[in-house]
């Protein structure tokens, strides 16, 4: 299993106006990119910033979804709405256990 923790960094002022398509990004990756969750969020403390969090089967499935049709909008969209920071990880989840 592969884990992304994550988060972008927009003006505040611009978050209204991705709202949708951050909607539009998450149905159609829930939907088609056979992920095991995909989880946006935006931060209640810091104005502009939105978080992910997102597990993945393997590395091919990830790979897949970075390259699907639906990301092109999307990255378009991140561009117009003024990105000021993108901080990624990704995890190797090789096992896992609830707490």
């Amino acid at each position: 299993m592969v884990v992304i923790i994550g988060a972008l960094r927009f003006p505040p002022g611009s978050i209204a106006r991705a709202r949708p398509h951050l909607e539009a990004l998450v149905t159609a990756t829930r939907a088609k990119d056979g992920c095991l969750s995909y989880d946006v969020a935006e931060d209640l403390f810091d104005p502009g910033l939105i978080r992910f969090c997102e597990t993945w089967p393997d590395q091919a499935t990830l790979d897949r979804h970075l390259q699907a049709p639906h990301m092109v909008p999307w990255r378009a969209a991140v561009d117009e709405l003024g990105l000021m920071g993108r901080d990624f990880t990704v995890y190797d989840a090789g096992s896992s256990r609830k707490l």
